[in-house]
C-alpha cells in the first residue's frame, strides 16, 4: 500500500508475451499503444481523467528486483536468458496524454505509449488499473458535485468512503480521485497525509452511546474540540433530542467564545429533517452552523433532496463514491490497443464494429467556439481539421458531418514523458481539480446533465477513417486468402 507497484503487478500473459517477443527478436520493435474507453460511465456525457500522476510515477520507477526474478524462475515458464534480460529492464518510452483533470470522452486516445514492444506490453495492466479506477471515481465525484451545486443554497462534497472501498489501496486512490473530481476533503487520514487533502469528520453514534446521555456526549465532544465541533443528531431522536441538545451546546460554546461548526444527519428523510433543522438553527441565531448529511448518498439522492427543498450544506458521499457505484458504474471499460508496430499501422478487426481499434499515430484536437465553449473533438493523423473537412463517427462511418467555420483548435494532449522520464514537474492535485472545473465550465450545459445528456461528439478525420478502412480491408483480404 505504501510503495509503488511491483513489476509483477501485471497479468501473466504480459510476461509470457514479453518472453515470446524477446525470443523472436520483436521486443525492440517500436510499438504504439492507445488507452481509451468505449462507453461514457454512469450513462453521462463526459468523464474526468484522473490517475495520470501516479501512473507516471509508476513508469519512472518500475524495475524487476532480484526477488521478482527469483519468483519468476520458480514458475517453470521462463528461460534463463529472458530472466537475465529482465534484470536490466527499464521503461524508456514516450507517453502522450491528456493532463489530469481534463474532461474526456469515449473513443479518443486518452494516453498513448510509444516504446519498445516488450516495455509497452508490460505496463498495460498497471496503467489500466490505475487510470480506469481513478477516472471512474473522479467522474462520480464530479457528478455529485454538480448535483450539490445545483441547490440555490450551494453545496459541497466530501469523501467518506474508506470503510466501503475495495481495500486500502482502493480507499486511497478513491480519496485522491474524488478530490480531482471536486470533493473538498476526505475523512481518510492517510489520504490526507499522503496527498495533502483537507481532512473532515464528526463523531460516530458510538460516542453518544458511550456517555450517560446525549447531552453529556455533545458537551464532552465540544469541550475537546470547541472550534471544530460537528454533532451527530440521530442517535436517539433527531428533532426531539438531537437538535435541542445541539442548540444547548451551541449556546454554551458561544458563551465561551466559540461557535458550533455543524450538525450531521445520517438517517431519515434528509430533505424534511434538514428544512426543520435549518429553520431552528436560524431562529436560534446560528445561521452559520452547517448541516452535513451522509447515509448512502449519490448524485441522484442529492438531486432528490434538493428538489424537495432540502437545506444540506455538505454531503458526505461514501459507498457510492469510493466504489463508483450506481447505474453505469462499477468499472470503466478502458482498453489498451496496439495502433502501430515498427512503423506499420495495426488494428483489431472484429465482428462488432464498436470494438474496432483505430490504427496509426493519432492527434486529438479540441474545437472551441468564439464563446470559449467546447464543441467537439477530432482525431487526425496530422494537423487540425479545416473548415469543410468531413468527420465521421468512430463506430458508424455512415454518420458524418462537415467541420463548420469559426472554430479555434486546441491540441488536447501533451507529451508528459520522454525517455522514461517526466517532461515536467509533477502536477498538484489542486491543479488537476482546477482543470476539471475549468473544463466543465466550457462544456455545453446539456453535456453536464446527469440524465439523458447531450452527447459530445468525437469525430474521425478523413485521414484516420481512410487508414482504418485500408487496414481493415487488408486484414479481410488476408483472412479470406
Amino acid at each position: 500500500m505504501t510503495s509503488a507497484p511491483s513489476a509483477l503487478f501485471t497479468d501473466l500473459y504480459q510476461l509470457t508475451m514479453m518472453q515470446g517477443y524477446h525470443a523472436y527478436g520483436l521486443h525492440t520493435e517500436e510499438a504504439v499503444f492507445d488507452l481509451y474507453f468505449r462507453k461514457q460511465p454512469f450513462g453521462g456525457g463526459f468523464a474526468v481523467w484522473a490517475g495520470l500522476e501516479p501512473a507516471l510515477a509508476m513508469l519512472e520507477t518500475l524495475r524487476f528486483t532480484e526477488e521478482d526474478l527469483a519468483y519468476l524462475g520458480t514458475l517453470g515458464l521462463f528461460r534463463p536468458d529472458f530472466l537475465e534480460a529482465l534484470r536490466g529492464w527499464r521503461f524508456s518510452g514516450r507517453v502522450t496524454a491528456f493532463r489530469e483533470g481534463s474532461v474526456v470522452f469515449a473513443h479518443e486516445p486518452l494516453l498513448t505509449v510509444t516504446a519498445p514492444l516488450w516495455e509497452a506490453q508490460l505496463v498495460e495492466t498497471a496503467l489500466l488499473n490505475t487510470l480506469n479506477f481513478q477516472t471512474l471515481v473522479a467522474t462520480k465525484a464530479t457528478r455529485c458535485v454538480l448535483a450539490a451545486e445545483a441547490s440555490p443554497f450551494g453545496g459541497q462534497i466530501v469523501e467518506f468512503g474508506a470503510r466501503r472501498a475495495q481495500g486500502p489501496d482502493g480507499a486511497l486512490s478513491a480519496a485522491r480521485a474524488a478530490y480531482v473530481g471536486g470533493a473538498v476533503g476526505t475523512s481518510n487520514v492517510e489520504a490526507g497525509r499522503r496527498y495533502g487533502l483537507p481532512l473532515t469528520g464528526t463523531h460516530a453514534h458510538a460516542w453518544v452511546e458511550s456517555f450517560p446521555d446525549e447531552l453529556a456526549a455533545f458537551r464532552a465532544y465540544a469541550e475537546l474540540y470547541p472550534d471544530s465541533t460537528t454533532l451527530l443528531l440521530d442517535t436517539v431522536d433527531t428533532l426531539r433530542s438531537g437538535l435541542p441538545n445541539a442548540l444547548t451546546v451551541a449556546r454554551e460554546l458561544r458563551a465561551a467564545g466559540h461557535e458550533l461548526r455543524g450538525v450531521r444527519l445520517d438517517s431519515g428523510d434528509l430533505a424534511y429533517l434538514s428544512r426543520r433543522i435549518r429553520a431552528a438553527l436560524d431562529e436560534a441565531g446560528f445561521p452559520n452552523v452547517k448541516i452535513v448529511a451522509s447515509n448512502d448518498l449519490s448524485e441522484s439522492v442529492i438531486a432528490s433532496v434538493i428538489a424537495e427543498g432540502g437545506r444540506i450544506d455538505v454531503y458526505g458521499v461514501g459507498t457510492q463514491l469510493a466504489t463508483a457505484g450506481g447505474e453505469g458504474g462499477g468499472a470503466l471499460g478502458g482498453v489498451f490497443k496496439l495502433a502501430q508496430l515498427g512503423g506499420i499501422p495495426r488494428m483489431k478487426l472484429t465482428g462488432d464494429p464498436a470494438k474496432f481499434s483505430l490504427p496509426g499515430v493519432k492527434h486529438v484536437w479540441r474545437a472551441v467556439n468564439d464563446q470559449g465553449e467546447l464543441v467537439f473533438d477530432a482525431l487526425t493523423l496530422g494537423d487540425a481539421p479545416r473548415t469543410g473537412d468531413r468527420l465521421s463517427a468512430p463506430t458508424n462511418p455512415l454518420r458524418a458531418s462537415r467541420v463548420p467555420g469559426g472554430l479555434a483548435w486546441e491540441d488536447a494532449r501533451q507529451v508528459v514523458m520522454e525517455g522514461g522520464q517526466r517532461t515536467g514537474e509533477p502536477e498538484t492535485l489542486q491543479a488537476a481539480q482546477a482543470r476539471a472545473r475549468a473544463d466543465l465550465a466550457r462544456l455545453p450545459a446539456g453535456t453536464r446533465r446527469a440524465l439523458n445528456p447531450h452527447l459530445y461528439r468525437v469525430g474521425l478525420g478523413e485521414d484516420v477513417a481512410g487508414l482504418r478502412d485500408r487496414v481493415a480491408e487488408g486484414l479481410r483480404v488476408h483472412a479470406e486468402a
